[in-house]
């Protein structure tokens, strides 16, 4: 097994501890939702021009599966569907002010346990640690790669 093995195992490892830990603070959250809904709210929430396929897309689904999860928000309070004004066809997803407080509670509890796991690590752990994932990032998204050449250039 090479090095670039070895390490890919470590992150992997790490990964899934990442992921309990924030599925803990999730679970933690009240009301509780479920995953799927969860990340519906979360492309809308990033993208304030999301309508159904646009939404459909993101989440690899058929359009009906996506308007159900839609359904399901809707009846809880947590999205509302309204004409697009560029162009009464479509429907754009909107979050209500209890889903942006969902959200903001949900980053909030999610840091909070992650500051609690960084807490217990040694403080040049926690800043080896800030400097790989940084790295991390930079070689994993054009994005963060173009906006590194740009700063090196």
């Amino acid at each position: 097994m090479d090095r670039a093995t070895e390490i890919a195992a470590a992150v992997e490892s790490s990964v899934e501890a990442l992921v309990a830990v924030l599925e803990r603070a999730r679970n933690a959250q009240q009301p509780t939702v479920p995953p799927a809904q969860l990340r519906v709210l979360t492309i809308v929430a990033a993208n304030r021009h999301t309508n159904m396929s646009r939404l459909a897309e993101a989440l690899d689904v058929v359009p009906s599966s996506a308007s159900r999860l839609c359904d399901r928000l809707e009846a809880t309070g947590l999205l509302r569907r309204v004409a697009d004004p560029r162009d009464r066809r479509e429907v754009r997803l909107l979050l209500t002010s209890a889903s942006r407080r969902l959200l903001a509670d949900l980053r909030e509890r999610r840091r909070a346990a992650l500051a609690e796991v960084l807490e217990r690590m040694p403080v040049g752990a926690r800043q080896d640690l800030l400097g790989a994932l940084q790295s991390f990032e930079t070689a994993a998204t054009p994005e963060a790669r173009g906006r590194q050449d740009r700063r090196s250039a």
